[in-house]
């Protein structure tokens, strides 16, 4: 059974990427359209190896 990472407000960060602390702590430490300012801004406020993911726009076809 998979676990959200983005339990609450997944719709606010549509089409952004976002970064939290960890899988375990998925506290929202930044959002953009710029992955490495994403991550900055994440170790500035503190983050070690923060996790950064893409949160893909509604109704968006992702093939990988």
């Amino acid at each position: 059974m998979s676990k959200a990472v983005l339990k609450k407000g997944a719709k606010n960060y549509s089409g952004k990427y976002v970064a939290i602390r960890s899988f375990k702590n998925t506290e929202v430490l930044s959002s953009g359209s710029d992955p490495s300012k994403v991550l900055s801004i994440a170790k500035g406020k503190g983050a070690k190896d923060p996790v950064i993911f893409y949160v893909p726009k509604k109704g968006a076809v992702h093939i990988y």
